[in-house]
């Protein structure tokens, strides 16, 4: 791994925090991570591969008020970095054995921010309490807070590029030697792990409400999937008799699914406002009454 990829890494580690805090311009989730590692390192593909996944696993995951989560950004970081440098260690398992604990991990040293940025909260409540109130002073302050915010990411991952590539080196062989059950597991582990992240997310949505919509799409994608498997295989098998047949079949994009199901929940925004002048006020007040019924499920009025 060369010096530039360390540093830029690590700073991206810093400034993809304050982005999440401030700006949110996805380039802080796990996916604009993998992304944005997969290029430094050269390999966009790996990087998309393990940021997905970890973007999946992070689907229901969410926080209230001030709690902390799990950091999958700098799992993601840290998985595409060694996947890549490391040889033998394939995106699954850099997932599982990496990613994950990391992203665990880094729980403590989110809170360990949150607790030194009180420092300069008291610096900008003492100030304001001053009876000529030096304004320039609590400005520096509010941009100081950012500091332990970008320091609680950039350096553990610096120290874990700079001095952990032997380390990892070394779990990549045992992995792939005696220790090959335990690989092939973790393997296995991080291609399941988007179940998990999807499993979360249905605990918490309103499945109970809106069980037709799941069946659904469930379907749909069902469906499409296996006609455009079967034309692509058609494709394939008269292209293999006649050379003149150069027409190419493609599969359907998950994109255009999820555009399906976008029409289809317009459909039903529009449908519910329709029936109520446009005010959509009394669906809502039933839907608050309804829900309270639905145990387990947190519906938009709890939001």
């Amino acid at each position: 791994m060369a010096w530039w990829q360390i540093l830029l890494l690590t700073l991206y580690a810093g400034l993809e925090i304050l982005d999440e805090l401030q700006i949110y311009s996805s380039l802080n989730t796990p996916v604009g991570a993998g992304l944005i590692a997969g290029l430094i390192m050269g390999d966009m593909g790996t990087g998309l591969v393990i940021g997905a996944s970890m973007q999946l696993m992070v689907l229901g995951v969410g926080t209230f008020g001030g709690a902390s989560k799990i950091d999958a950004t700098t799992g993601t970081v840290l998985a595409t970095a060694f996947s890549v440098s490391v040889k033998g260690m394939s995106p699954q398992t850099a997932i599982s054995s990496i990613a994950v604990p990391v992203a665990a991990i880094m729980v403590e040293l989110d809170v360990l921010a949150r607790f030194a940025n009180t420092y300069f909260s008291h610096r900008i409540d003492h100030l304001i309490d001053q009876d000529h109130i030096n304004y320039k002073a609590v400005e520096r302050n509010v941009l100081y807070g950012a500091l332990p915010w970008s320091l609680s990411r950039a350096i553990p991952v610096f120290i874990a590029l700079a001095f952990g590539q032997k380390l990892v080196q070394t779990i990549a062989n045992a992995l792939n030697g005696d220790l090959m059950w335990l690989g092939t597991g973790l393997t296995v582990a991080g291609a399941t792990l988007p179940a998990v992240g999807f499993a979360i997310l249905l605990r918490y949505l309103p499945i109970k409400k809106h069980a037709a919509y799941l069946i659904l799409g469930f379907t749909v994608t069902t469906l499409f999937s296996v006609l455009f498997s079967g034309l692509q295989a058609l494709g394939a098998g008269v292209s293999a008799v006649n050379k003149g047949f150069t027409t190419a079949f493609v599969g359907l994009p998950m994109l255009a699914i999820a555009m399906i199901g976008l029409a289809l929940a317009i459909l039903h925004y529009k449908s519910i406002i329709g029936g109520n002048g446009g005010t959509g006020q009394k669906v809502v007040s039933q839907n608050v009454s309804s829900d309270v019924n639905n145990e387990g499920e947190i519906t938009d009025d709890e939001l």
